[in-house]
Protein backbone atom coordinates (compact mmCIF):
# COMPACT_ATOMS: atom_id res chain seq x y z
CA UNK A 1 0.00 0.00 0.00
CA UNK A 2 2.65 2.11 0.81
CA UNK A 3 4.54 1.82 -2.07
CA UNK A 4 1.09 2.58 -4.16
CA UNK A 5 0.89 6.14 -2.37
CA UNK A 6 4.99 6.77 -3.28
CA UNK A 7 3.50 5.74 -7.04
CA UNK A 8 0.43 7.71 -6.57
CA UNK A 9 1.98 10.78 -5.47
CA UNK A 10 5.29 10.11 -7.77
CA UNK A 11 2.73 10.61 -10.59
CA UNK A 12 0.67 13.43 -9.41
CA UNK A 13 3.92 15.41 -9.45
CA UNK A 14 4.57 14.51 -12.64
CA UNK A 15 1.03 15.77 -13.80
CA UNK A 16 1.50 19.23 -11.83
CA UNK A 17 4.90 19.68 -13.52
CA UNK A 18 3.65 19.19 -16.59
CA UNK A 19 0.62 21.32 -15.95
CA UNK A 20 2.56 23.89 -14.88
CA UNK A 21 4.73 23.66 -18.58
CA UNK A 22 1.73 24.21 -20.41
CA UNK A 23 0.73 27.18 -18.59
CA UNK A 24 3.70 28.58 -18.75
CA UNK A 25 3.56 27.85 -22.69
CA UNK A 26 0.36 29.65 -22.62
CA UNK A 27 1.17 32.89 -21.54
CA UNK A 28 4.24 33.08 -23.97
CA UNK A 29 3.13 35.05 -27.49
CA UNK A 30 4.37 34.89 -30.40
CA UNK A 31 6.56 37.87 -30.62
CA UNK A 32 5.30 39.15 -34.19
CA UNK A 33 1.49 38.56 -34.97
CA UNK A 34 0.00 39.84 -38.78
CA UNK A 35 -2.57 41.99 -39.39
CA UNK A 36 -4.79 38.97 -40.32
CA UNK A 37 -4.11 37.48 -36.84
CA UNK A 38 -5.60 40.72 -35.32
CA UNK A 39 -8.13 41.33 -37.18
CA UNK A 40 -8.93 37.37 -36.35
CA UNK A 41 -8.97 38.60 -32.18
CA UNK A 42 -10.31 41.71 -32.35
CA UNK A 43 -13.05 41.89 -29.64
CA UNK A 44 -11.94 38.74 -27.89
CA UNK A 45 -11.57 38.60 -24.31
CA UNK A 46 -8.09 39.07 -22.77
CA UNK A 47 -6.49 40.22 -25.81
CA UNK A 48 -5.82 43.78 -25.29
CA UNK A 49 -4.71 46.12 -28.15
CA UNK A 50 -2.33 48.72 -26.92
CA UNK A 51 -1.81 51.65 -29.77
CA UNK A 52 1.40 53.53 -29.30
CA UNK A 53 1.32 56.22 -31.92
CA UNK A 54 0.87 59.85 -30.48
CA UNK A 55 -2.28 60.67 -29.65
CA UNK A 56 -3.31 63.22 -32.10
CA UNK A 57 -2.90 60.27 -34.85
CA UNK A 58 -4.40 57.51 -32.80
CA UNK A 59 -7.54 59.85 -32.41
CA UNK A 60 -7.33 60.15 -36.18
CA UNK A 61 -7.42 56.48 -36.08
CA UNK A 62 -6.55 53.16 -34.80
CA UNK A 63 -7.56 49.61 -34.73
CA UNK A 64 -11.54 48.92 -33.01
CA UNK A 65 -11.28 48.83 -29.18
CA UNK A 66 -7.69 49.63 -29.19
CA UNK A 67 -6.56 51.52 -26.45
CA UNK A 68 -3.72 54.25 -26.71
CA UNK A 69 -0.58 55.12 -24.52
CA UNK A 70 2.10 58.16 -25.08
CA UNK A 71 5.81 56.34 -25.53
CA UNK A 72 7.12 59.83 -24.18
CA UNK A 73 4.50 60.72 -21.68
CA UNK A 74 2.90 57.78 -20.15
CA UNK A 75 6.34 56.63 -17.99
CA UNK A 76 7.59 54.03 -19.81
CA UNK A 77 10.92 55.81 -19.12
CA UNK A 78 11.91 58.86 -17.16
CA UNK A 79 15.16 61.07 -15.94
CA UNK A 80 17.45 59.37 -13.48
CA UNK A 81 18.07 61.58 -10.33
CA UNK A 82 21.66 61.98 -11.57
CA UNK A 83 19.87 63.02 -15.21
CA UNK A 84 20.97 60.52 -17.19
CA UNK A 85 18.02 61.31 -19.38
CA UNK A 86 15.02 57.93 -20.63
CA UNK A 87 15.86 55.41 -18.12
CA UNK A 88 13.42 52.65 -17.10
CA UNK A 89 11.59 54.09 -13.56
CA UNK A 90 13.34 53.26 -10.73
CA UNK A 91 9.95 53.04 -8.91
CA UNK A 92 7.15 51.18 -10.98
CA UNK A 93 4.78 52.13 -9.04
CA UNK A 94 3.08 54.98 -11.69
CA UNK A 95 3.76 52.83 -14.49
CA UNK A 96 2.34 49.97 -13.42
CA UNK A 97 -0.54 51.76 -12.55
CA UNK A 98 -0.52 53.04 -16.24
CA UNK A 99 -0.59 49.35 -17.45
CA UNK A 100 -3.33 48.54 -15.65
CA UNK A 101 -5.72 51.48 -16.66
CA UNK A 102 -4.89 50.44 -19.85
CA UNK A 103 -7.58 47.10 -19.31
CA UNK A 104 -4.26 45.19 -18.77
CA UNK A 105 -3.74 42.44 -16.05
CA UNK A 106 -0.90 39.98 -15.38
CA UNK A 107 -3.35 37.38 -17.90
CA UNK A 108 -3.85 39.46 -20.56
CA UNK A 109 -2.22 38.96 -24.14
CA UNK A 110 -0.34 42.16 -25.19
CA UNK A 111 -0.61 43.53 -28.50
CA UNK A 112 1.61 46.32 -29.08
CA UNK A 113 0.52 48.79 -32.25
CA UNK A 114 3.33 51.29 -33.44
CA UNK A 115 3.10 53.53 -36.35
CA UNK A 116 4.73 51.19 -38.74
CA UNK A 117 6.52 53.61 -41.06
CA UNK A 118 9.93 53.03 -39.66
CA UNK A 119 12.63 50.85 -37.59
CA UNK A 120 12.57 53.78 -35.53
CA UNK A 121 8.85 53.83 -34.44
CA UNK A 122 8.68 49.84 -34.65
CA UNK A 123 11.66 50.37 -31.70
CA UNK A 124 9.03 52.68 -29.25
CA UNK A 125 7.13 49.16 -29.49
CA UNK A 126 10.64 46.95 -29.15
CA UNK A 127 11.18 48.95 -25.81
CA UNK A 128 7.72 48.70 -24.21
CA UNK A 129 8.00 44.93 -24.78
CA UNK A 130 11.02 44.45 -23.29
CA UNK A 131 9.99 46.65 -20.64
CA UNK A 132 6.89 44.07 -20.07
CA UNK A 133 8.91 41.47 -20.22
CA UNK A 134 11.31 42.99 -17.56
CA UNK A 135 8.16 43.39 -15.23
CA UNK A 136 7.18 39.66 -15.57
CA UNK A 137 4.42 39.61 -18.07
CA UNK A 138 5.70 37.06 -21.04
CA UNK A 139 2.28 37.05 -23.10
CA UNK A 140 3.30 39.90 -25.05
CA UNK A 141 3.36 40.55 -29.27
CA UNK A 142 3.98 43.24 -31.63
CA UNK A 143 1.88 43.88 -34.85
CA UNK A 144 4.17 43.35 -37.77
CA UNK A 145 4.53 46.74 -39.46
CA UNK A 146 2.16 48.22 -37.34
CA UNK A 147 -0.49 50.47 -38.47
CA UNK A 148 0.80 51.16 -41.95
CA UNK A 149 0.59 47.29 -42.33
CA UNK A 150 -3.52 47.16 -41.02
CA UNK A 151 -4.10 50.58 -43.11
CA UNK A 152 -3.15 48.43 -46.55
CA UNK A 153 -6.11 46.32 -46.30
CA UNK A 154 -8.93 48.52 -46.70
CA UNK A 155 -11.32 46.02 -45.11
CA UNK A 156 -9.72 46.41 -41.81
CA UNK A 157 -11.59 48.31 -39.65
CA UNK A 158 -10.42 51.30 -38.56
CA UNK A 159 -11.82 53.40 -35.54
CA UNK A 160 -11.70 57.65 -34.30
CA UNK A 161 -11.63 59.32 -31.33
CA UNK A 162 -10.62 57.98 -27.96
CA UNK A 163 -11.60 54.38 -26.43
CA UNK A 164 -11.27 53.45 -23.06
CA UNK A 165 -10.78 50.42 -21.20
CA UNK A 166 -11.89 49.07 -17.81
CA UNK A 167 -9.14 49.53 -15.29
CA UNK A 168 -7.19 46.00 -13.64
CA UNK A 169 -4.61 45.54 -11.75
CA UNK A 170 -1.25 44.62 -12.78
CA UNK A 171 1.43 43.35 -10.75
CA UNK A 172 5.08 43.58 -11.15
CA UNK A 173 7.39 40.54 -11.28
CA UNK A 174 10.44 41.70 -11.53
CA UNK A 175 13.35 40.22 -14.14
CA UNK A 176 16.38 42.26 -13.24
CA UNK A 177 18.10 39.63 -15.72
CA UNK A 178 17.25 41.19 -18.87
CA UNK A 179 18.69 44.38 -17.78
CA UNK A 180 22.29 45.65 -18.08
CA UNK A 181 23.73 48.36 -15.57
CA UNK A 182 27.22 50.13 -16.02
CA UNK A 183 29.13 47.35 -13.83
CA UNK A 184 27.27 44.55 -15.85
CA UNK A 185 29.25 46.48 -19.24
CA UNK A 186 32.39 47.31 -17.62
CA UNK A 187 32.12 43.31 -16.24
CA UNK A 188 31.14 41.85 -19.35
CA UNK A 189 34.26 43.75 -21.32
CA UNK A 190 36.65 41.81 -18.95
CA UNK A 191 35.27 38.73 -19.75
CA UNK A 192 34.98 39.05 -23.38
CA UNK A 193 31.69 38.74 -23.37
CA UNK A 194 30.30 40.63 -26.81
CA UNK A 195 28.88 44.30 -26.92
CA UNK A 196 26.64 44.96 -29.90
CA UNK A 197 26.13 48.66 -31.04
CA UNK A 198 22.67 49.32 -32.24
CA UNK A 199 23.46 52.73 -33.37
CA UNK A 200 23.47 53.49 -37.09
CA UNK A 201 27.03 53.03 -38.42
CA UNK A 202 28.47 56.69 -38.33
CA UNK A 203 27.61 56.98 -34.39
CA UNK A 204 29.17 53.99 -33.85
CA UNK A 205 32.58 55.19 -35.88
CA UNK A 206 32.68 58.68 -33.93
CA UNK A 207 31.52 60.89 -37.38
CA UNK A 208 28.41 62.17 -35.33
CA UNK A 209 26.64 61.42 -32.07
CA UNK A 210 23.44 62.20 -30.04
CA UNK A 211 23.38 65.29 -28.17
CA UNK A 212 22.51 64.10 -24.81
CA UNK A 213 26.25 62.22 -25.47
CA UNK A 214 28.80 63.84 -24.47
CA UNK A 215 31.43 62.19 -26.65
CA UNK A 216 31.63 60.22 -30.06
CA UNK A 217 32.30 57.04 -30.16
CA UNK A 218 31.35 53.55 -29.11
CA UNK A 219 32.27 50.82 -26.03
CA UNK A 220 35.94 49.23 -26.46
CA UNK A 221 35.64 46.14 -28.18
CA UNK A 222 31.97 46.42 -29.73
CA UNK A 223 30.26 45.09 -32.81
CA UNK A 224 28.05 47.18 -35.02
CA UNK A 225 24.58 45.99 -36.03
CA UNK A 226 22.66 49.06 -37.00
CA UNK A 227 18.64 48.44 -35.62
CA UNK A 228 17.68 49.88 -39.40
CA UNK A 229 19.15 46.53 -41.38
CA UNK A 230 16.60 44.17 -39.29
CA UNK A 231 13.56 45.56 -40.45
CA UNK A 232 12.89 45.92 -44.79
CA UNK A 233 14.10 49.18 -46.35
CA UNK A 234 14.55 50.74 -42.49
CA UNK A 235 10.41 50.36 -42.37
CA UNK A 236 7.75 49.17 -39.91
CA UNK A 237 8.34 45.05 -41.26
CA UNK A 238 10.86 43.08 -39.61
CA UNK A 239 12.91 40.76 -41.40
CA UNK A 240 12.55 36.80 -42.10
CA UNK A 241 14.77 34.54 -39.43
CA UNK A 242 16.81 33.83 -42.28
CA UNK A 243 17.46 37.20 -43.61
CA UNK A 244 18.64 37.96 -40.33
CA UNK A 245 20.77 35.30 -40.15
CA UNK A 246 22.59 36.47 -42.93
CA UNK A 247 23.04 40.05 -41.63
CA UNK A 248 24.29 39.21 -38.25
CA UNK A 249 26.73 36.90 -39.98
CA UNK A 250 27.74 40.49 -41.93
CA UNK A 251 27.81 42.10 -39.09
CA UNK A 252 30.26 39.67 -37.15
CA UNK A 253 27.78 39.00 -34.19
CA UNK A 254 27.03 35.36 -33.36
CA UNK A 255 23.05 34.10 -32.92
CA UNK A 256 23.74 32.52 -29.66
CA UNK A 257 25.68 33.25 -26.38
CA UNK A 258 25.84 35.73 -23.84
CA UNK A 259 25.74 39.50 -25.52
CA UNK A 260 24.72 43.03 -24.39
CA UNK A 261 23.29 45.52 -26.71
CA UNK A 262 23.62 49.16 -26.70
CA UNK A 263 22.59 52.40 -27.83
CA UNK A 264 22.19 56.22 -26.92
CA UNK A 265 19.65 55.27 -24.62
CA UNK A 266 18.02 51.89 -25.00
CA UNK A 267 15.64 52.89 -27.68
CA UNK A 268 17.40 51.36 -30.88
CA UNK A 269 18.99 48.69 -28.55
CA UNK A 270 15.82 47.00 -27.50
CA UNK A 271 14.90 46.42 -31.53
CA UNK A 272 18.69 44.94 -31.34
CA UNK A 273 17.92 42.81 -28.15
CA UNK A 274 14.29 41.96 -29.69
CA UNK A 275 15.26 40.68 -32.90
CA UNK A 276 18.83 38.78 -30.97
CA UNK A 277 16.20 37.33 -27.79
CA UNK A 278 12.91 36.83 -29.23
CA UNK A 279 13.51 36.32 -33.14
CA UNK A 280 16.79 34.66 -33.43
CA UNK A 281 16.11 32.89 -29.89
CA UNK A 282 19.13 33.90 -27.94
CA UNK A 283 18.15 34.03 -24.62
CA UNK A 284 21.14 34.86 -23.50
CA UNK A 285 21.07 38.59 -24.29
CA UNK A 286 20.57 41.77 -22.12
CA UNK A 287 19.93 45.41 -23.05
CA UNK A 288 22.43 48.20 -21.22
CA UNK A 289 19.01 50.70 -20.16
CA UNK A 290 21.40 53.81 -20.03
CA UNK A 291 24.15 53.01 -23.13
CA UNK A 292 26.12 55.58 -24.54
CA UNK A 293 24.21 58.66 -23.02
CA UNK A 294 25.11 57.23 -19.40
CA UNK A 295 28.29 55.89 -20.16
CA UNK A 296 29.52 59.14 -21.25
CA UNK A 297 27.76 61.59 -18.99
CA UNK A 298 28.46 59.66 -15.95
CA UNK A 299 32.36 59.33 -16.77
CA UNK A 300 32.06 55.58 -16.67
CA UNK A 301 34.47 54.33 -19.15
CA UNK A 302 36.64 54.33 -22.51
CA UNK A 303 35.29 55.52 -25.40
CA UNK A 304 36.64 53.93 -28.68
CA UNK A 305 36.71 55.94 -31.44
CA UNK A 306 36.95 54.04 -35.35
CA UNK A 307 37.13 57.94 -36.32
CA UNK A 308 38.73 60.66 -35.19
CA UNK A 309 37.75 63.88 -36.26
CA UNK A 310 39.82 67.01 -35.90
Amino acid sequence: MKNLLTRWNGLLAVVFILFLGMMQTALAADPLVDAAWVKANIGKPGVAFVDIQPTADYLRGHITGAVNTDFGKSGWREERADKVPEMLPEKLDKLTAHIGSLGIDNNTHVVLIAPGGSNLDMGWATRIYWTFKVLGHDNVSILNGGMNAWAKDKTNPIQTGMTKAEPKVFTVHLRKDLIATVEDVKAANAKGVLLVDSRPEDQFAGINRNPKATESGTLAGAKNLPSGWTTENGGGMFRSKALLEQLYKVAGVPTSGEQITFCNTGHLASIGWFVSSELMGNKKVKLYDGSMVEWTMTKAGPVEHKVKLQ
